[in-house]
């Protein structure tokens, strides 16, 4: 659960892929496929937690509640987690990092807002009390250029690493690498994006970037599993015809989950 981790994966030299969690079984299949770091996102939690869209129905302290469940089974892997709401001014700000921090979280990523400097001061409150926390800031200017000048004031602020909303082409990362060497890019893979081919991991670490998003993937993916067992059940009374984990594998989540967590307590007691 340390930042210095997260930092180190940010001044790497690759590319990490970092997907969404949602739960502690999410969270446990993410450490057994060798994954470095994951994200849990609003959205995830507005889904599975409340059962809405991403539309701030999810409160800060819901995050940090439902991280505080999965962060056991994550063993000290990184957890990277959405800020959208619940810092309005620097004191709030503050307030939301340090809980977050309580609960475990070792980044996060922060949503920008229309007045670019009320974002910045917010920034420099967190950096510099909470400075045990990672500050991935998303930037949302009305066009590119805008948006580099607000990667540039954000890093300045304090950000370890920046997130151009709307730059996810070759030539635009370009230009905000060029505008701002030697910041760490973070891109979000959404699942509602399209366009051509995506760039390879190769070509993203050139441009800059070491950390790519995946936030819904697995919930996702989840669901639509779940959607057709539901259906499966209905229509033939059985899931037979659905792939799903096997069972022994099921029930060695938990015991992953505990041995994750004996393993954290014997690094800190030594």
């Amino acid at each position: 659960m340390s930042a210095a981790d997260l930092r180190a994966l940010l001044v790497a030299d690759h590319v990490t892929h970092v997907p969404g969690v949602y739960d502690p079984a999410s969270a446990a299949l993410a450490v057994r496929a060798g994954h470095r770091a994951v994200h849990l996102s609003g959205a995830a939690i507005a889904a599975t937690m409340l059962g809405r869209p991403d539309l701030g129905f999810g409160a800060a302290t819901q995050i940090a509640d439902r991280a505080a469940t999965l962060v056991r089974a994550l063993g000290g892997m990184p957890l990277l987690a959405d800020a959208d709401i619940g810092y309005d001014s620097p004191d709030h700000a503050v307030w939301t990092a340090l809980a977050y921090q309580r609960a475990g979280i070792s980044g996060l990523c922060l949503d920008d807002e229309e007045d670019a400097g009320r974002s910045a001061a917010r920034i420099v409150a967190m950096a510099g009390q909470v400075p045990g926390v990672t500050l991935v800031v998303q930037a949302r200017g009305r066009d590119l250029g805008a948006t580099v000048e607000r990667c540039r004031a954000y890093a300045a602020a304090g950000a370890h690493a920046v997130l151009p909303v709307i730059a996810d082409e070759a030539d635009d990362l370009g230009r905000v690498r060029a505008a701002l060497p030697g910041v760490p890019l973070v891109v979000s893979r959404s699942e509602t994006a399209t366009g051509g081919p995506r760039l390879t991991d190769a070509e993203l670490a050139a441009l800059g970037v070491r950390l790519v998003l995946h936030p819904l993937a697995a919930v996702l993916a989840a669901l639509r599993a779940a959607s057709l067992v539901y259906r499966a059940i209905l229509e033939e009374g059985n899931a037979e015809r659905v792939d799903r984990l096997p069972l022994g594998a099921f029930a060695t989540l938990t015991e992953q989950a505990e041995a994750s967590v004996t393993a954290a307590i014997n690094r800190i007691d030594t």
